[in-house]
């Protein structure tokens, strides 16, 4: 008989299904479930009745904290309460297999080189995530199916997988440095098997799966009895849910997103398959066919009645056990991950007696280098010295140089400050006459004002103004130096009519006055 342990990390609820199957047999046992809200490892937490564990009949205590989820060290009610699953179990052939989902793993979708195959088509993969994401990811962390379309859909690990470091503190509850983890499963892709091979759809059906759990929930698509569209990750839950409407706009728009005109079959399962949420589907899809996600081919003997009725929230679990054995049995192949680290830390290192020989070498190669570690120590405490005297006289020629640029500024700029003045004060004798002449004719008319008077180009001054007489603007053409009257309009003044003018002259002819 085998055994494996297949844990679901979802946030902070963890769900945990140890299943056996016997060889020779296709049925698979279920031999104790755990559902745990896992916590981090605080000093100031507090009683609430978090955790529930079934198939042993034990309620355990958990606690009330923030959103730690499996990240870093976890609690150790958390770890008891998912050790306890394990009591009877034997631990030395028992093998772990976490399934995870967004966004502790990523889907990508791959439309290039399908003539590809096997490691070649996998560093095809790596090299258009490199180049659509900007992430690099080693060949131990991808893998791949097709859809039904025909593309393929790769996944991939970009990090440490924090649910496997919450195996390994499952491990160190029995006093164990680990547990064998053989592989890591989607989460999405597996329930996606199990149902295709439960339900027996037509080759042209269109079904959605609708996964709920306490925190988060998934809508999968598929085609026929294959996968065609993972919704993303919708962040909401029994814990969170108010309204079942919210399922319906976030189906609709999935179903544009992956090209979905109709749907023929609705699977429910997670933490809520009631008979409302399926009359509620039916409402809004009255063409569907909406049914529960059965578990018909599990034994389930024993659990008890309370783990039997709410054994809906495991479908993730169950399908990551299924497809695992079905891989065994040579029957399927799914998605398989592994990061390198993890396996590597899987692995013993024997002493035989030839390691005992080379151990003397070991102490002797271990003083030499430590000698020459201090040594190379010494030396590199001298040469940070020196680069300290260095950058302090670097800083002081940099001062030195700043001071430099600043005077060859200044100096640079004098000759153009002192054109300038020079310009400036040719300039203001000229418009200086220009200002003389038209104060005086102003200041001899009563009827007539100046409103702009502004150099239109080097040459050219323009002078626009109101004038309650006709002639008066025309005195001032002939007043000023080459002026000329360009127009004159009638326009009313408050209660008067006024002339509005306009007329331009040559500034350089008061250059040339005397």
């Amino acid at each position: 008989m085998k055994t494996i342990a297949c844990i679901y990390c979802e946030g902070n609820d963890t769900k945990l299904a140890v299943v056996a199957q016997e060889k020779g047999e296709s049925r698979l046992r279920i031999l104790s479930t755990a559902s745990v809200d896992v916590v981090g490892n605080k000093s100031d937490l507090r009683p609430t009745a978090g955790f529930s564990l079934e198939g042993e009949g034990i309620q355990l205590e958990g606690v009330e904290n923030a959103d730690t989820g499996t990240s870093g060290d976890v609690d150790a009610p958390s770890i008891g309460a998912l050790g306890a699953a394990l009591n009877g179990i034997n631990l030395k052939s028992l093998e772990f297999v976490p399934a995870l989902t967004e966004p502790a793993i990523y889907y990508h979708p791959f439309d290039g080189k399908k003539d590809l195959k096997g490691v070649k088509l996998v560093e095809a993969i790596i090299a258009d995530i490199r180049q659509s994401k900007g992430v690099s990811v080693d060949k131990e962390n991808v893998d791949y199916i097709e859809l039904s379309d025909g593309s393929l859909l790769s996944t991939f690990i970009d990090g440490p997988v924090a649910c496997v470091n919450l195996i390994n503190n499952i491990a160190g509850f029995y006093g164990k440095k680990f547990f064998k983890v053989p592989t890591i499963k989607s989460a999405d892709i597996s329930l996606a098997y199990y149902v295709a091979k439960r339900k027996k759809f037509f080759p042209d059906d269109q079904s959605l799966i609708v996964y709920i759990g306490k925190e988060y929930s998934k809508l999968i698509f598929l085609q026929g009895r294959k996968l065609k569209h993972i919704g993303s990750t919708l962040d909401i839950g029994t814990t969170n849910l108010h309204t079942y409407d919210v399922y319906f706009s976030k189906i609709l728009l999935e179903m544009e997103n992956g090209g979905i005109t109709s749907l023929d079959n609705i699977i429910v399962c997670g933490e809520d398959d009631s008979e409302n949420l399926i009359l509620s589907f039916y409402g809004t899809f009255p063409e569907a066919n909406v049914s529960r996600l059965e578990f018909e081919d599990i034994d389930l003997s024993q659990l008890n009645d309370e783990a039997k009725a709410r054994f809906s929230s495991y479908s993730v679990p169950i399908a990551t056990a299924t497809e695992f054995f079905d891989e065994l049995a040579k029957e399927h192949k799914g998605i398989n991950i592994l990061p390198k680290y993890i396996s590597e830390n899987q692995k013993f290192f024997q002493f035989s007696w030839h390691s005992f020989a080379v151990l003397p070498l070991l102490f002797i190669v271990a003083f030499l280098l430590t000698l020459k570690t201090l040594q190379n120590n010494k030396e590199l405490n001298s040469l940070d010295q020196d680069i300290k005297a260095k950058n302090a006289i670097i800083r002081q020629n940099q001062e030195t140089l700043s001071k430099i640029s600043d005077l060859e500024g200044k100096i640079s700029s004098f000759g153009q400050t002192q054109a300038i003045l020079d310009s400036a004060a040719v300039g203001t004798g000229v418009w200086k006459n220009v200002l003389k002449d038209v104060a005086n004719f102003c200041g001899s008319k009563q009827n007539i004002w100046i409103s702009k008077l502004a150099r239109e180009n080097s040459n050219s001054v323009v002078i626009e103004g109101y004038s309650l007489s006709k002639y008066s603007p025309t005195e001032m053409a002939y007043s000023l130096e080459s002026a000329r009257l360009n127009n004159m309009m009638n326009e009313a003044l408050r209660e008067k009519n006024a002339f509005k003018y306009n007329l331009t002259f040559d500034i350089t002819s008061y250059q040339n006055k005397k």
